[in-house]
């Protein structure tokens, strides 16, 4: 029978590790874990954030699979259903737009590699062709971002 989340010592379970340490002392499979809250009947969280990780090559991308995997690839996961790969899907969404400066509708562009700096977070692990329009004002301020085509690969 495998070992429950509550069967663990109490600081060796992500919700207090994390608590009584902080984020920063979590491994990527307990900071999942944490996203993903239940595991089944056979595996807690972690050993679920576990199968997660093992989806993508984490020895060259790291962590940052998450962001172009599919949710029905999340899904073949046992314990994974539509919602928990939903979800998974959206903190990868929130971590890129962290990434993102939000303060980017003041920002003068004086050469492209201005518009490059600006454009390279949310640009970088897509996995698809993207047109933009950037609408800059008189001063070369930024008043807008637009997506105007999308192709993928």
């Amino acid at each position: 029978m495998p070992i429950k989340i509550k069967e663990l010592p109490e600081l060796e379970r992500p919700y207090e590790k994390l608590d009584w340490y902080g984020e920063k002392t979590l491994s990527n499979a307990e900071l999942l874990a944490i996203i993903i809250k239940t595991g089944t009947k056979q595996e807690t969280s972690v050993q679920l954030a576990q199968k997660i990780l093992n989806l993508g090559d984490t020895k060259t991308e790291g962590i940052n699979f998450l962001r172009n995997v599919a949710i029905e690839e999340l899904m073949q996961i046992k314990g994974i259903g539509k919602v928990k790969a939903i979800q998974l899907k959206a903190v990868g969404e929130l971590a890129s737009r962290m990434a993102t400066p939000n303060h980017i509708k003041k920002v003068k562009v004086n050469t492209p590699y201005d518009l490059a700096k600006i454009m390279m977070e949310e640009l970088r692990f897509q996995n698809k062709e993207i047109a933009k329009v950037i609408l800059l004002n008189g001063k070369n301020e930024i008043l807008k971002i637009k997506n105007i085509a999308m192709r993928r690969y």
